[in-house]
């Protein structure tokens, strides 16, 4: 008899119903009493699709991380800096970086399940004045390469390239740069967003997953003069430019 495939990863009615009272009930008191249910219901769907990408991850994107401890975000917040002292997220989200730049670098992909509603994309969110003028640098010189990547018609049906932008373009490139309209982004990115009941529907993790797949030339375009970059430093001031940001 053949073996039936296991269920796709997904989570369900409970995981958003968790989240609901977590908005209503954000104190660490009330969270430590329910922190098994939280483990049951909201965390471990999440390591569980995380878990499932590290294995398609091997053919679609291998140079990133899909990993449950490298990936996953915690659910504390940190409001040392923040007028809202709210202590926890209220959602559950991870992030797959690229495995040369670590967690919270370069460009990658993100997923957010919250209660009201599911964020799925990538990209550049952060980079900094010299990771921006990299990719910038990098677009003005591949500049059909780029176009082909965010015209693809499976990049263009989740939105096409997204992301704040500066009104002019930036000094060192011509107002007629074929590439002025890129050259403006200061973040690069490519999203969908969902109802919060998307994430318990059968065809979730295959919408990530296709999401995700299409975002990847993207991803891999803006990380290759990054990569390029943190192999010229020095790894201790490497380490330190990263630990600084």
């Amino acid at each position: 008899m053949a073996r039936m495939a296991a269920p796709a990863p997904a989570f369900t009615a409970r995981t958003l119903t968790f989240l609901r009272r977590l908005v209503r009930h954000n104190d660490r008191a009330w969270f430590h009493a329910h922190r098994d249910e939280y483990d049951a219901e909201v965390r471990q769907p999440m390591v569980a699709l995380v878990e499932q990408l590290a294995i398609d991850f091997k053919r679609i994107a291998p140079d990133l991380v899909a990993d449950p401890a490298r990936s996953m975000f915690r659910p504390w917040r940190d409001t040392r800096f923040s007028e809202n002292k709210a202590p926890l997220k209220t959602n559950i989200a991870a992030g797959f970086p690229h495995r040369a730049l670590g967690r919270l670098q370069g460009a990658g992909l993100y997923l957010e399940v919250s209660p009201t509603g599911v964020w799925m994309g990538g990209g550049a969110w952060a980079p900094d004045t010299a990771q921006r003028l990299a990719i910038r640098t990098h677009i003005a010189d591949n500049t059909d390469r780029f176009r082909r990547i965010v015209r693809a018609p499976a990049f263009t049906r989740i939105g096409g390239l997204q992301g704040r932008q500066q009104t002019r373009v930036p000094r060192g490139w011509a107002a007629t740069h074929p590439a002025a309209e890129w050259l403006r982004y200061a973040q690069w990115l490519g999203w969908r967003e969902d109802p919060a009941a998307f994430a318990t529907a059968p065809d979730f993790y295959a919408t990530v997953r296709g999401t995700f797949r299409a975002l990847v030339p993207l991803v891999t375009f803006l990380n290759e003069p990054l990569v390029a970059q943190a192999a010229e430093l020095p790894q201790e001031n490497w380490r330190r430019t990263r630990e600084n940001r």
